[in-house]
Parts: C-alpha cells; structure tokens; sequence
C-alpha cells in the first residue's frame, strides 16, 4: 500500500514520492522513539536552569512578567532574552501546575516536532530514506538530545530555524511571495526567542533564494525585501512595546546597562559576542569585569576564558563530543552532492536544499569557531539540523549513484573520517564504553571494503552494507545521546555526554547534579592566580558560598552562586513564606540564580539585583532603599553572586545592607531582616 503526496512543481527533482509502507512504520518508530527517548526521567534534572525557571515561574501567575519575560512576579528585571521560549513553559505551568515535567516536557515536544520537520524537508525532495535519516541523526545528536530536555531557549529556536528552511524551500518550488512571507515570519518568532542568534540562518535563506528562486532576478530581490520586512514585523512589535513602554512600569531590560532592548539585542547578546566587548558581562576580558581578573584567568586558558578560537574549535574538547561526529561526512557529501547536482537547471530543488543546509553548516560554524565573546558548548545545538540534513541527502544522492567508481571512493572517504573523528571523540572520556572505541574502527573498515567492492552493494548484502554504515557512522553520538539523556543536568552551563576533563569556562561544566555549584567539579584552572584579596566566585568546590560546602565540609542552606541555583533548606523556606502577603518581595538576593532557588520554593517573588550577572544597575541604590522605607522587601539574603567580585550597585547596596542592618544566620545562610 503506498500513499502518493501531490505537491506543486517547477521541476522535475519535486515530482511526487510514492511513501511505502514501511517508511510510515519507520517515521512512526522515530517519533515515538524521540519522544519516549527525550521525556525519560525529565523529572530527576529538578528546577534545570534556575535561572529560567524563576522566569517561567513568574510568567504562570503575573501576565505581565509573562510578557515581559520578568525574573520574578513582581517585575523588577527580566531575564536576558526574549521571551518567546519561556511563553511555551509558562503556559503549561499555568494549566499544569509548576513542577519540572510541566515546564520540561514542552521542550521535549519541540524536540519531536524539530525531528519531525527536519524530516518533512529532506523527504520533499530525497524520499523516505534520506528524510528517516536526517531525522535520526538529528534525534541521537548528543547537544540535541541535551537541549530537548532542558529548559533554555534553543530548543524553540532550533525548530524555528527549521521551520524557516521548510518554508523558503517550498517558496523555491512555487516562487509564491507567500512562503517568502513565511520565511520571514519564522526567523522573527527566532528573533524573539535567542535575538541574534537566528540571523546566522539568514544568509542561507537569501543566497538559495538568490540562486534558485523561480522568478527574475529583480523579483527575486523584492520578493526577499518582503521576507525581511515580515521579519520585522514578526519580532517588532514586541521590541517597540518593551522599548516605548514607560520605564517606570516595566521591568528593567536584564543585561543591558541603560534599560533597553536595543542595546541588549546589539550588544551583550549581538555584536558582543563576536568581538568579546561585553558590557556587563561577568566574564573577565573586554566587556567584563575585566582588570585584574581577566589577566589572571584569560592567562591560565589559550585562548582566552571561552576557549580558543580557530577553524577547529568545534572540534576541540569542548565542543567535540557535541557535535563533531559527523561534521567531517557532512562537509564530504555535501561537495560530492553540489558536484552531482552541476548540471542541474538554476532552479534544481535538490541543489537548492544542499545550498541552503549547506551553507547553515557553514556559516554557523565558521562564526562559532571564530566569536571571541560569550561561548558555550551548547550553542552548538544551532548546527544539528544543517548537518543531520546533509547527512541524509548526501548519504541517499550517493548511494543511488555507487555504480560511479568515484562516487563509491567517495563514501568510503566519507565513512572513513567519520570513523577517524568517534576514535579521537572516544579516547577523550578513556572509561566511557571502552569498547565502543575499537567496536566502531572494526565495523567501519569493513563498511569501508563493502563500499568499495560493487557487488557488496546490490541485492541482500546491501543492507547489510548499510548497516555497518550506519553503526560506524551513529554509534558513537548515540552512546553520548543515551549518557545524556540518562544523567541530570542542572545549571547555566549544561554540555552532553561524559566527562572529558578539563575544559574551558564555556564549556567546562557538565552540568550534573551533585558536583558543586559550578558544573562538572570546575576548580580553578592549573596556573591561574586571582588578584591579591579576591576569592574565586561562589560555587567553585571547597569554596565559601558552594552550595552544601563551606569551610572545613559544614553544610550550607543552598544560597547558590553565579551559575548554579540556590537549594534552600525546609526551614529557611518556611521563614521567608511567613506573611509573605505582606511584602512585594520576599526577598532580595544578589544575582538572578541565587534569587531563583528561593523564588522557585517558596513561589513568592524575590528580587535578583543586578540580574543574572549581578552586574546590572538595577535597582540603584536609591531605589532599592525606597522599596526598604516602604517595606517592599522582607529579607536580604547575603553572598549570592560572585563573592569579592561585587561591583556597581549590586556592591553599593551590600555594603549599605551590612552596615544598617543585623545578620541572622539560618542553616549557614546569612539572612538580614530589612523590616528591622
């Protein structure tokens, strides 16, 4: 039985694909697989990132701090990104109550839906096969499987980014301004949730457009004006209503220094990340905290303290395991793909999906190798799509044509580099599957012989040429994939799979419950020496201010620390609920995660100064002393933060709460009553 999908075509490469019955069985397979697969065991990575998950919390009960996407209830600061993401969580909260798989299993289900899409695509114009496999590699891609089941802003703007690709590629079918229009729409949804981050897509889009589009040129060049303009509109009016809002009544804009999305959109989460010059970043280097502390950290890390850039940093042993398993195959078959399609017409549709997930791998990957700002392992989530996408089409476009000598030695070079890059990925983590690491070589070389030898590619020794293919191609992301999913993840930086070892500030942390406050057991880097008086930042292992460590191994009540959210005890919970209706914030705390602990307990507001870095001016010093005369805020909890590394108004406001008021201490937390 096979079912016939009609579609509009401009040539001959979109006529219609019989689906046969064993594809629905392997699209039904993949999709319950990916789901079952990224929902498992959501509830054990707790609260996640805190930091959105504050977010999301308030979102559920203040419609305000929904739209604004506020840290807490009563809107003192937002977080700093859009909020489109946390909507999606904030929505089931409300209808489900907030608890972990209310705000995870959303994410999950964008997972599925990525999977599904990629999937559509490819198979438009390769088939069932090349789709099913696109949307495999996608599914068991380490990063993937980690951000699918975790409550930060990729998952949505990985699907979005999809969405924009199917949409552009239908438009180059038909030629319809309507799917240009649409096109544009979805990068603008991006926008609204990751800023910046989407527009790496956008040259793709606008180069196959440019190529393949059916039109004339000059229509062409208007039809992608009007992609831009519903671009604009579709991220837009949020920006103008947030940046005309009266700043008196709305939260203050989170990692900006002069309360406006602009600046935050061009500069902390723009442009900043590219040259390094982040204004209010906590980070040492330009745009940091910058002084001192940059030349004693920077200098124990090449590079600097992301990593070292260069044509290989996606490589490295942060980003490796990520990603890297099938980088190598991808950029292999997409030449040998573009070079079978050379003679194709300027419209060819084939041609045009290799340009377009092409040229994504390229261009995201070149610009992450390079950016010399904020970088973090996980963002390299924004490449699976593009490169589970070449994998399929190239895979299929090659195999239809092995009877081509060079084609065939093509394959075998393609499956050959994969294996080469899993031995160098596998030896990282020594204890990881060790057999796993001579099991791939073993199959791969004899995949290798079958795809050089004609005969072993026809008839029934086929399959089984395929499927050590695709065990020496997807064991190793799928062993990282199943680790992943098997082990909680907690934190602002979060990577997947086993531990490697020592790896940079951006992608350093594993993220796994119980190593500390900073993921992964992150000590201070071998050679690095911090300016006389300072004391490294809270969450460092063995440091004052982990949470559940203090000097001489006493227990702590959780107060957090820059990237790990706070884990307050029964009793400091049942305090800070006491006539919690009195006040408009429970609490005050440095720093967005040390806030979000205690906000995320108690679902009462607590106010994170100086946003997640605890370096934003807000509130001002004058300000938060009119919330203390006016009995807005109940408690101010100490540290937070990074201790010793305190600046602007978060340290003018500590200073001026230690000077005034009396210290309590309740389970090693230092707490100060601001009504006495």
């Amino acid at each position: 039985m096979t079912t016939t999908i009609e579609r509009p075509s401009a040539d001959a490469s979109a006529a219609p694909i019989a689906s046969p019955r064993w594809e629905w069985i392997g699209l039904v397979a993949l999709l319950v697989g990916t789901g079952v697969a990224y929902i498992w065991g959501l509830g054990a990575s707790g609260w996640a990132n805190s930091f959105y998950s504050a977010a999301v919390q308030a979102g559920s009960v203040s419609w305000k701090a929904f739209f604004f996407g506020s840290s807490d209830a009563a809107n003192s600061i937002t977080v700093d990104k859009p909020p489109m993401s946390l909507w999606l969580m904030s929505l089931s909260v409300r209808i489900f109550g907030l608890n972990t798989w209310a705000m995870l299993v959303p994410q999950a289900l964008l997972g599925v839906a990525s999977v599904a899409l990629l999937r559509a695509t490819v198979k438009r114009r390769f088939g069932g096969a090349a789709g099913l496999l696109a949307g495999l590699v996608l599914a068991v891609t380490p990063v993937a499987a980690l951000m699918f089941r975790f409550n930060n802003p990729d998952a949505l703007l990985v699907l979005l980014m999809i969405a924009s690709v199917w949409a552009l590629l239908r438009g180059v079918e038909t030629g319809n301004i309507k799917w240009l229009l649409i096109t544009g729409m979805f990068v603008g949804f991006g926008f609204l949730t990751k800023q910046l981050q989407v527009m790496l897509v956008v040259p793709p889009l606008a180069l196959t457009y440019l190529i393949a589009g059916p039109p004339k040129f000059l229509t062409r060049l208007m039809q992608l004006f009007g992609a831009l303009g519903a671009m604009i509109v579709a991220a837009g009016w949020w920006i103008l209503i947030v940046e005309f809002w009266p700043a008196s009544s709305r939260p203050w804009v989170g990692g900006s220094q002069n309360n406006s999305i602009l600046e935050l959109t061009l500069g902390y989460n723009g442009f900043g990340r590219l040259s390094g010059d982040e204004t209010g970043s906590v980070t040492p280097g330009r745009g940091g905290m910058g002084g001192d502390m940059a030349g004693g950290m920077a200098g124990g890390m090449p590079g600097g303290i992301w990593g070292e850039t260069g044509i290989f940093r996606m490589f490295d042993a942060s980003q490796g395991g990520q990603i890297a398993w099938l980088i190598p195959a991808a950029l292999i078959l997409l030449v040998v793909g573009l070079v079978l399609r050379g003679r194709s017409p300027r419209t060819d549709g084939q041609r045009a999906s290799l340009i377009v997930w092409g040229s994504w791998l390229l261009v995201t990957g070149v610009t992450f190798s390079f950016m010399a700002g904020i970088f973090h392992s996980y963002y390299t989530v924004a490449l699976s799509p593009a490169a589970a996408a070449v994998v399929g089409i190239g895979s299929v476009l090659l195999w239809r044509r092995r009877d081509t000598y060079w084609v065939r030695i093509a394959m075998a070079v393609a499956v050959a580099s994969t294996v080469a890059m899993a031995w160098v990925l596998l030896h990282r983590s020594e204890s990881f599957v060790p057999w796993l690491k001579w099991a791939i070589p073993f199959v791969g070389v004899l995949a290798v012989v079958a795809l050089l030898i004609p005969a072993l590619t026809r008839g029934r020794l086929a399959a089984a040429s395929i499927l050590a293919v695709m065990f020496a191609g997807l064991a190793g992301p799928t062993a990282y994939a199943v680790d992943t999913i098997g082990t909680p993840h907690t934190g602002s930086i979060v990577s997947a799979g086993p531990n490697t070892g020592m790896r940079g500030f951006g992608g350093m942390g594993e993220g796994r419950r119980g190593q500390g406050g900073m993921p992964g057991g992150m000590q201070l880097p071998a050679g690095v020496q911090l300016p006389a008086g300072m004391q490294p930042p809270a969450g460092f292992p063995g440091q004052a201010g982990s949470p559940g460590q203090m000097p001489g191994g006493a227990e702590m009540g959780g107060m957090g620390g820059l990237l790990e959210g706070s884990k307050p005890t029964a009793a400091i919970t049942e305090m800070l609920e006491q006539d919690a209706g009195s006040y408009t914030w429970v609490a005050a705390a440095i720093g967005a995660n040390t806030a979000a602990g205690y906000q995320l307990a108690t679902e009462e507001p607590v106010m994170p100064v100086g946003g997640f870095n605890g370096t934003d001016p807000s509130p001002t010093l004058a300000e938060f002393q009119q919330y203390v005369a006016e009995g807005q805020i109940h408690y101010f909890i100490g540290g937070g933060g990074m201790p010793g590394m305190q600046s602007g108004t978060s340290a003018e406001i500590s200073a001026w709460v230690t000077e005034n008021f009396t210290a309590t201490t309740v389970d090693n937390v230092t707490f100060y009553d601001l009504t006495q």
